[in-house]
């Protein structure tokens, strides 16, 4: 084998040679949904100091895998763990109002409890939540392994950098893709293959608001695309399926695509945008 590719291989070994894998990462998180959700527990709890025990030995696990990245504070990782955990009443309460905003905005859920078994949407957000919290404690690295393991699980591809408010639905899910600098409001809910997205993958936008924002009560139907660090969907408005957005909306607006058939001859539909104002 050429030396000088075995040479490059071994550097690259050596530069994280002790790095927690995303398994080991993927595995930590699956830990922590189970003491937040019993759904997700390996075992069970019969009082609340079993499972401060529980969390306390997961935050020393936490910084153990914090301390073998390259990419934190090594002088600090105890007090980040210390600080991601004290944040999890905070992420708890936001997952219990998506839990609500879901099951009481799918006519097919049967119980909250169904909802956390069984539902993607509900899923992907609770992934993201953690990964969100992880992030603004500038934790690197793990956030985004933990959002792409709920990526290849769900379908569903939401950036821990996202901001996302509660109440936060998404229904179906699959093909859901929300950038790194979307803003979403309170009481937002969602459909499969919906884009969030930005309109120049240019790295030199990198620190600049790419993605739209979406204001609270607003509902977007399957496949709409809404491109854009400028575009704002006003809230209370409703876009609907299939519908390419790179332009801001006002509140209280719904938008939709219509086809127009003249003479039942395909050739001659002719698809055109409906923007109307909601009382």
């Amino acid at each position: 084998m050429n030396k000088k590719f075995l040479d490059q291989l071994l550097e690259a070994h050596r530069l994280c040679s002790d790095c927690p894998t995303p398994m080991e990462i993927v595995s930590f998180f699956k830990e922590l949904s189970g003491a937040l959700y019993m759904d997700y527990a390996k075992q069970s709890f019969y009082s609340t100091d079993q499972i401060d025990a529980y969390l306390n030995n997961l935050e020393k696990k936490f910084a153990g895998l914090l301390i073998r990245n390259p990419d934190n504070d090594f002088t600090k990782v105890n007090q980040i763990a210390a600080d991601f955990f004290k944040k999890l009443p905070e992420v708890y309460d936001l997952l219990e109002k998506d839990i609500t905003a879901i099951f009481e905005g799918d006519p097919a859920a049967k119980s909250r409890r169904e909802v956390i078994r069984s539902y993607p949407g509900f899923y992907a957000t609770f992934v993201y939540r953690i990964s969100n919290a992880m992030l603004l404690l500038n934790i690197n690295d793990i956030p985004r392994i933990l959002t792409e393991y709920a990526h290849s699980k769900t379908g569903i591809d939401i950036h821990p950098g996202a901001t996302i408010g509660p109440y936060f639905c998404i229904d179906h899910g699959t093909g859901v893709v929300i950038g790194e600098t979307s803003n979403i409001g309170e009481h937002v809910k969602i459909y499969q293959g919906v884009t969030l997205g930005a309109l120049s993958v240019d790295k030199s936008d990198a620190n600049t608001k790419r993605h739209p924002t979406i204001e609270d009560n607003v509902v977007i139907y399957a496949n709409a695309a809404i491109l854009g660090g400028k575009t704002v969907i006003g809230k209370n408005s409703i876009i609907g399926g299939n519908v390419w957005l790179t332009r801001s909306v006002p509140a209280n607006t719904k938008l939709y695509y219509r086809a127009n058939l003249q003479n039942n001859n395909d050739d001659s539909i002719d698809t055109f945008i409906i923007k109307e104002t909601l009382s």
